[in-house]
């Protein structure tokens, strides 16, 4: 819902302020392209855990992360490109909603790497013998929080795929 008011707010106040649209840098793309392939790795994690998979399931995970954060520092280069352009955060209003919501999405993304980490590091703690692994791939409660992990991360996706649409859309508004 925040995200959803931020962006009408947007629309509204570029609209009732008649301020033309930023211009995203094309790496916005290419994040979109990183978040994409970090969801099809949370997945692989997901899939690995349903076969009993643990050197796929802990090197999914591995990937996400790593990927998770080339996208940050893709992101802050993003950024960076926005004002070599001279289009600080204090350049527009427009620009204002463009960096706060750009960074709120980051914020989300930086607090699921924390549950990413300890997912890996109950694995590699738990998973010594034949046994301990299967008592870890049987424990309904590790698979209902991996569920909800990558729901979030997949939402976190759906999210920056509606944003970056959002802002390319925006130009065709007048």
């Amino acid at each position: 819902m925040l995200f959803l008011a931020l962006t009408a707010s947007y629309i509204y106040t570029r609209i009732q302020m008649k301020i033309p649209p930023i211009e995203l840098p094309p790496l916005f793309i290419i994040n979109t392209v990183i978040l994409l392939t970090s969801s099809y790795t949370m997945k692989m994690a997901n899939d690995a855990y349903k076969s009993d998979d643990t050197e796929k399931y802990v090197q999914s995970l591995v990937y996400t992360i790593v990927l998770s954060l080339v996208f940050m520092a893709s992101q802050g280069v993003a950024w960076t490109m926005l004002f070599k352009n001279n289009i600080p955060i204090a350049y527009s209003t427009t620009a204002s909603y463009l960096y706060v919501i750009s960074f709120l999405h980051f914020a989300h993304v930086i607090a699921g790497i924390p549950f990413l980490i300890l997912f890996i590091r109950a694995a590699k703690i738990r998973m010594k013998d034949p046994v301990s692994v299967l008592v870890y791939f049987s424990d309904p409660e590790k698979k209902i929080k991996l569920k909800l992990l990558t729901s979030y991360w997949h939402f976190l996706d759906i999210l920056w795929i509606y944003l970056v649409v959002f802002f390319y859309l925006n130009h065709l508004i007048s």
